[in-house]
């Protein structure tokens, strides 16, 4: 049996104050057109099976079973989602967050990667002029 833990305390999802939706509108706003479609579909599936504490316990091979996906998309969607400071991942546990304050994404190396690829589109757009 999987001991389940709150990964984030002080991020622990709470219903939006506006709507009666479980998933954040904010999420709609201020992410959903950065995101990939699978990015997208998978944090509405762990919004959909994760519990109270947005705590779910589902293996990458489940996931990708039940979204129609492979497995390598299951994990490269997942990577989106911490980058964006949307989920956190301990496996195998996996913790849908609140949503960040403002858009600050977390330090470290998804937001290293995050920066790296921003810098790379940017190089790319600069050096095809």
């Amino acid at each position: 049996m999987i001991e389940k833990r709150v990964l984030v305390i002080d991020r622990v999802r709470r219903p939006p104050r506006e709507g009666f939706s479980w998933v954040d509108r904010r999420f709609l706003r201020e992410y959903a057109a950065k995101l990939t479609g699978d990015t997208i579909l998978l944090y509405f599936f762990l919004a959909a099976v994760s519990d109270k504490e947005g705590l779910s316990f589902y293996s990458d091979t489940s996931t990708a079973t039940r979204l129609r996906m492979r497995e390598e998309h299951v994990v490269a969607a997942r990577e989106d989602l911490l980058t964006y400071d949307l989920i956190a991942f301990d496996p195998p546990l996996t913790q849908v967050l609140s949503l960040p304050r403002g858009r600050v994404q977390r330090r470290g190396l998804h937001a290293l990667e995050a920066l790296l690829r921003t810098v790379d589109e940017g190089e790319r757009k600069g050096g095809a002029s």
